[in-house]
């Protein structure tokens, strides 16, 4: 009977390489965070976006679904050498499909301090009296 030695870093690796072969080459450079909560009228999404400007990223609304696309560019310092990089830099893309339906024409956003608020009133449904004939 053949023993073989566990690596647990060689099952790591070998996971991390399986998911990034499904997220495809496509995937983001870094996900920024996001809160999300609901009220009785709207929807209320903060995201973290520190260095960004307005002109770094936008916000779609399509069928009913957030879309918040942007990027973080990389800044060209002088250097000889990494000692510790964290931050994440490149594209990034999220989407939230909420819910119930929003009123899409009424989506307003506001970035103060590096997070960005973005509101979203719920759709009122009014009800509708059905004449009978």
């Amino acid at each position: 009977m053949a023993f073989a030695r566990w690596d647990p870093l060689q099952d790591l690796l070998a996971l991390q390489e399986r998911l990034n072969r499904l997220a495809g080459d496509h995937a983001s450079g870094w996900v920024p965070a996001v809160d999300l909560y609901e009220t009785a009228d709207h929807y209320v999404i903060f995201v973290e976006l520190p260095g960004l400007s307005r002109d770094d990223f936008q916000i779609a609304v399509q069928d009913g679904k957030v879309i918040l696309k942007g990027q973080r560019p990389t800044r060209e310092t002088p250097h000889e050498q990494f000692h510790r990089v964290e931050r994440g830099h490149g594209q990034f893309s999220r989407t939230f499909a909420l819910p119930q339906p929003i009123d899409e024409e009424n989506v307003g956003a506001d970035l103060r301090d590096g997070v960005l608020s973005v509101t979203i009133p719920k759709a009122t449904a009014r009800p509708r009296r059905i004449e009978i004939r």
